[in-house]
């Protein structure tokens, strides 16, 4: 699993790590010790110097515990044996806070005050304009946790066309992607967030990562209620394929979405915007920066020790 774009880290990683894990503990997201221990372990701050390896400090918090609200969210309502009515129901109180952070309404689920926190903070380091695009594929990123749950509780294994179309939403690379030009400090305009070729690099970089992240999750998902809403699953289901030529195929896909992004990326240089070059260099640091960090985290690697099962095809 290669990327021909640079692998930097911040100087503020082990700062950011220790702060943003303070962040999650007093948020109570997570109270069971011994799952703070694995996120303590997994050390999440290096993530988001990795992905976001030029953010000054401020921005570098923001994004991170961003990172770690939506992990947290994974392993409570994504990666487990929660029911599509039941993530419907928690919706509410999340939908309204990212609407309106600023009601005053007292907020019992510590997810929603949790965001209520990360929304004020999107508001104060961005414009309007950025704000509402996070929110929006913020919202987008919550319901389709409703169709992975449909999924999970009638043991459905979606055809390839569905699979794909959703998990550029169920991966909530959107929601950080929303946030690389806040980190940047060169806010894009709506006009550029929209234009065609910025929305395709921003879809093969979405489609890099989260089929990185199947083949890498793979081990851990195998045997889980989740094991259907994998990349991996799909293909072999959808071409009657074995796992290992399923994971070569993905392989084969992410070569050709990283060249597509090389493409692009000459493209949009004509343009001469200095907030959309900081973009399109802001989403090559996530893909090298999530598979630097997702090789050695332990959130991927202890499912790892023991299988017999192959984690990259050839093409990787």
């Amino acid at each position: 699993m290669s990327s021909p774009f640079p692998s930097l880290i911040s100087p503020y990683a082990a700062q950011v790590d220790q702060e943003t894990f303070s962040w999650l503990r007093a948020s109570r997201m997570i109270v069971d010790h011994a799952e703070l221990e694995r996120y303590r372990e997994a050390a999440y701050g290096h993530l988001g110097a990795r992905t976001y390896p030029y953010a000054p400090y401020d921005a570098l918090r923001l994004v991170t515990d961003w990172c770690v609200w939506l992990f947290a969210f994974d392993d409570a309502f994504c990666e487990s044996d929660r029911r599509a009515a039941e993530i419907a129901r928690a919706l509410p109180q999340l939908l309204a806070v990212l609407d309106d952070s600023e009601t005053g309404t007292p907020v019992e689920d510590p997810f929603a005050r949790a965001m209520r926190d990360i929304v004020g903070r999107v508001g104060a380091a961005g414009d309007a304009d950025q704000l509402d695009r996070w929110r929006t594929v913020t919202k987008d990123y919550l319901f389709a946790q409703v169709w992975e749950a449909a999924n999970r509780e009638d043991a459905v294994v979606p055809t390839y066309g569905d699979y794909v179309f959703m998990r550029r939403r169920t991966g909530a690379m959107l929601t950080v992607f929303a946030l690389v030009d806040v980190a940047t400090g060169h806010a894009l305009t709506p006009g550029e967030w929209r234009h065609p070729s910025v929305r395709a690099i921003t879809e093969c970089a979405n489609d890099v990562v989260v089929w990185d992240n199947d083949l890498l999750s793979y081990a851990k998902e195998r045997d889980g209620v989740n094991a259907g809403n994998n990349l991996v699953s799909v293909l072999a289901r959808d071409g009657d394929r074995s796992v290992q030529n399923a994971m070569d195929q993905i392989g084969r896909m992410r070569d050709q979405a990283v060249a597509r992004m090389l493409s692009l990326r000459a493209e949009l240089a004509g343009q001469g915007s200095e907030a959309v070059t900081a973009y399109v260099r802001g989403l090559e640091h996530w893909v090298s920066g999530s598979v630097a960090y997702s090789l050695t985290s332990t959130r991927y690697t202890r499912a790892w020790k023991g299988t017999t099962l192959p984690i990259r095809g050839e093409h990787n």
